[in-house]
């Protein structure tokens, strides 16, 4: 079968013909319709996050997937049922283990987990792939184009239920939220910021591009605020427009993480989603404490999503509208075309690859 993989001294995406695999009891063999690229595909054919699967010389890519029970394999799932892939599994060395068993695999530490697609098991970015039914999500069959959009989604519902957690303690009514970075992540957690379900009223997205670009004509069509960090950086946001209630980082800039303290108004929450290369810097970490302590601020870290958050995010992507995700998707490409899809320009936003349809 067709997989797209990064093979051990490459850097760059290779399409393979592997064998199709045979799934044991208990797992499901699933035909892959369509496969999200992201950064952190980028970063895994970089070599500058990840790890290969023990004993391959080859990393098959993907973890934003929506494919097609091919055969139940006694599941208990149906034959042609639409499902969407959840990322982490068990490390092999563990098996199971009590973040797994209580529906939490996205809190459980470094070794307690293999990704699919990302860290020590392979992905979803190859015709067929197979899985036990308690990591598959079912999903309407109107989500064979967009269904994988489902797991970059739940990551911020994430987000958003952990603000919510850390605010619980008191009265919390936020009507401001800022969107650090306008690739597919902010994009994406914008328009979910716009929805009817979400409580912010007024929503902003920093980026650092030049007009006439798509992006910022998605970040305006939805409603919200552009701003252009080369001209107001994220510690000056607050003077410039409004201190936020919430902010939401997605650009693995590490100084990000630090000026979001400025950027909170009293009582407000940032989350931290972007992974940053190591990098030291200085800060005024005495300001930075005491304005977290004396305005009841908060910062946390944010990786991964369970099942919970996925059926969650299943029902936003509903909410989405037609034409931010026609907007938002822009290019679709077959199996031999990977290294196109995996081609950054100005025009991209998210590129897709397709294996079939249902």
């Amino acid at each position: 079968m067709k997989a797209i993989a990064v093979e051990r001294g490459s850097s760059r995406p290779t399409l393979l013909d592997v064998s199709e695999p045979d799934p044991d009891a208990g797992e499901a063999l699933l035909r892959t319709l369509r496969v999200g690229i992201d950064g952190t595909d980028h970063e895994v054919v970089r070599g500058n996050h990840g790890g290969y699967p023990v004993g391959d010389d080859y990393q098959i890519l993907g973890h934003e997937a929506v494919a097609a029970v091919e055969d139940p394999n006694g599941t208990g799932l149906e034959s042609g049922q639409l499902v969407v892939p959840t990322v982490r599994r068990p490390s092999t060395e563990t098996e199971s283990n009590e973040y797994f068993e209580r529906g939490e695999p996205d809190m459980a530490p470094d070794g307690a987990y293999v990704e699919r697609g990302i860290v020590g098991a392979h992905g979803y970015m190859s015709e067929f792939f197979v899985s036990p039914p308690e990591f598959l999500v079912p999903v309407p069959d109107s989500y064979a184009e967009h269904g994988f959009l489902v797991e970059p989604i739940s990551n911020s519902e994430k987000a958003f239920e952990h603000a919510f957690a850390a605010r619980s303690a008191f009265e919390w009514t936020p009507e401001s939220a800022l969107v650090l970075g306008n690739g597919p992540l902010g994009l994406l957690t914008l328009a979910m910021l716009e929805t009817d379900s979400s409580p912010f009223e007024r929503n902003y997205c920093l980026g650092r591009r030049d007009r006439p670009d798509p992006s910022i004509d998605i970040i305006e069509r939805l409603g919200s605020t552009y701003v252009d960090s080369r001209e107001t950086p994220v510690d000056g946001v607050a003077e410039a427009f409004e201190p936020m209630d919430f902010v939401y980082e997605a650009t693995g800039y590490a100084k990000h993480a630090f000026q979001t303290v400025d950027a909170l108004a009293p009582n407000g929450v940032g989350a931290l989603l972007g992974i940053p290369n190591d990098w030291a810097f200085e800060v005024d970490g005495g300001r930075l404490h005491r304005e977290l302590v004396l305005e009841n601020k908060a910062l946390f870290g944010s990786v991964n999503s369970n099942v919970g958050q996925y059926e969650a995010a299943r029902d936003r992507l509903a909410e989405l509208p037609d034409w931010f995700l026609d907007a938002f998707v822009t290019g679709v490409y077959a199996p031999d075309e990977a290294e196109s899809a995996f081609e950054a320009s100005d025009d991209a936003i998210k590129t897709v690859i397709e294996f079939d349809t249902p």
